[in-house]
This record gives C-alpha cells, structure tokens and sequence, in this order.
C-alpha cells in the first residue's frame, strides 16, 4: 500500500505548552499557556498565525528541531519498508513558518533514521493529496486532515493525542501508540487483500 504518514505529534512528541512558556517568560509576553495539550501553538496560547511565526523565528523551531520520536514508530515503519509499503512524509510545516520546512523536516528523518521513500512539506491539503497522488491510507492526529481524507475517499487512521482523544468515535481506525497505529494499517491490509481476492473470484 501507499501510506502517508505525519510527522508532528504522529512520528514524534511535541512539547508546546513548555516551549511556549519559556518563550513568553524570555520576551515578557502578556499571553499565557491556555490549552497545554493542544497540538497546534495558535491553541496552546491563542496565538494569531503572526504570533506562532514571530515564536518560531525567535528560536521556536527548536521545539521541532528537538523533539523526539514517538515510541515504536520508527520500528513500526522499518517494518512497513521491508514489507514492500511505499512510505510518504506528509507534513503541513509550511513555509511561511519555517522558510525551509523540507530541510528541518529531512534532517529530523534522518537523524533519527526513519526510512521514508518521499517527504512531502507545506501540504495544508492533505486529504486532496493523497486521493491525487492515490494514497491508500493517511496516519495523522490533525481532525481536519483525517476528515479530508475521509471525504477525499482516503482511509485515515487518527493517532490520538490528548487533543483529539474526544474525538475517537468519529473514525474507524484509531491508533493511542505505534502498536495501535500498526494493528489498524494490518487490518486496512488484510480487508483490502480479502476485497481483490472476492474481486477476482466473481
């Protein structure tokens, strides 16, 4: 299979409210950390896009640069690789933020080597991605790309966070770990293999 696979809070864990806070305690901010499990900044603080972009460029980047993987994640994709599955980076980091996120994004990858045979950056279109480039599955904790790729005829598997954990029941793969996430991507396998062999039998 084709899957699409997200890096933030999917592939690893990012810390914001922490980030967040040092930051507005260094520059003497008046926000305050109002949602730290959020997995956007614009939630974490109520920060404009401005806001999160002025934090990124005041050394913010580094609560990407620096994070770290999620547990099983890279095991489960090695895994995906020597299966045969094509693996896609799909990462919405747009330029705007981060001037260059294909290159912050590569080098995350690779130093903490994930095998991957496509990165693909500044995608705020998930869902219509993969229906035009035939992804058979996105894994993603963002609800607006999982929703995309429902509507876009593309299986989403929601990596849960704390963020989206009330939102469980509205998809039917849900992965809480890389154990999860696999065991959903293995069920997605076998129904589609089952589905060509009932295909090919009528």
């Amino acid at each position: 299979m084709k899957i699409a696979i997200d890096i933030d809070d999917t592939l690893n864990v990012i810390e914001r409210a922490r980030y967040a806070a040092a930051y507005l305690e260094k520059e003497g901010l008046p926000f305050r950390v109002t949602d730290p499990y959020a997995n956007a900044f614009v939630r974490v603080c109520d920060w404009s896009e401005e806001d999160v972009i002025r934090f990124i460029g005041a050394g913010g980047a580094a609560a990407f640069i620096e994070a770290l993987p999620r547990e099983g994640a890279k095991k489960t994709l090695s895994r995906w690789k020597e299966e045969g599955h094509t693996l896609i980076i799909l990462t919405a980091r747009l330029k705007t933020w981060f001037g260059d996120p294909y290159a912050i994004s590569y080098e995350w990858l690779t130093r903490h080597g994930f095998p991957f045979d496509e990165l693909v950056a500044d995608c705020e279109e998930k869902g219509k991605y993969c229906k035009e480039h035939k992804v058979d599955v996105l894994i993603d904790d963002n609800l607006t790309h999982c929703r995309s790729a429902k509507a876009h005829g593309v299986t989403p598997v929601l990596a849960v966070c704390k963020a989206t954990e009330a939102f469980r029941g509205e998809f039917e793969y849900v992965g809480d770990d890389w154990e999860g996430i696999a065991a959903c991507v293995a069920k997605i396998a076998e129904k589609r293999e089952n589905g060509h062999e009932a295909h090919g039998r009528s």
